[in-house]
């Protein structure tokens, strides 16, 4: 994945590492702090930030993404808060976490009515591929509010949802709460939860990538995991160049 349009996600918040030293069928190392493994150019923030442990991370230098990757992490997920206001979360996040049995155009379906309520409460939300099997729905924040405000607001949300539309969604994790239909985990708006961050690969079989986009391109979304490292290069080339994308496929020579 090209280090300028991933690094702009991870630049300014804690990020967690999963590194997979012998590829995805290997074990996973999970690494929140500096004392596991020191990566060349990435930065040891506050170690007040979490009392009690070692530094977490932050990538913020295209080197440090590079030297990451090098020494084989495959994942990288970031907080919900930049370091500059730790307390306060900038963002609240939605996965919409599918239980056995549920099909893809269910999923669709759950993640435009989400949509519609979150727009109800005047919340415009952005989307992006978890790179798995669901999907993510972020909410931009104006950072005022504390870690357990967002969290019980995004619970709110859920519970509504799992109420008033019960046959599609239930506000209790666990695969035997979910057999045909959704969680949609809010536990990722507590305070050092950590979630995928777009453009970040998954270790899972198929390396698919967490990758936004548009709410009209949606619809036409075949899987959570469309795409992948092996076709996430063209997808970005397609987001910062739309045009040149579409002159491209019609068969116009692109400039």
């Amino acid at each position: 994945m090209a280090v300028t349009d991933m690094l702009p996600h991870l630049k300014g918040r804690p990020t967690s590492l999963v590194r997979g030293p012998s590829g995805i069928g290997g074990q996973l190392f999970f690494q929140k702090h500096v004392d596991t493994l020191r990566i060349p150019g990435v930065n040891e923030l506050d170690p007040d930030f979490l009392p009690g442990h070692p530094p977490m991370l932050e990538i913020a230098t295209a080197q440090a993404l590079v030297q990451a990757a090098q020494l084989n992490v495959m994942e990288f997920h970031t907080w919900n808060a930049t370091v500059k206001s730790i307390e306060n979360p900038d963002r609240l996040l939605f996965d919409l976490d599918p239980g056995e049995g549920v099909q893809w155009q269910q999923i669709v379906e759950a993640t435009m009515l989400t949509k519609a309520f979150l727009e109800e409460l005047t919340l415009r939300a952005f989307l992006k591929t978890s790179g798995g099997k669901g999907l993510h729905i972020v909410v931009p924040l104006t950072p005022t509010s504390n870690w357990d405000e967002v969290k019980d607001f995004s619970e709110a949300v859920v519970v509504h949802l799992a109420r008033t539309v019960p046959q599609r969604f239930v506000a209790k994790s666990g695969p035997s709460n979910r057999i045909g239909r959704i969680f949609i985990d809010y536990l990722r708006n507590g305070r050092g939860a950590t979630t995928a961050a777009a453009f970040s690969a998954r270790a899972r079989p198929g390396l698919g990538v967490s990758i936004p986009l548009a709410w009209d391109e949606l619809e036409g979304l075949k899987s959570a995991s469309q795409w992948t490292i092996n076709n996430a290069l063209a997808r970005v080339e397609k987001l910062r160049f739309p045009a040149r994308s579409r002159r491209s496929r019609s068969g116009t020579a692109a400039h």
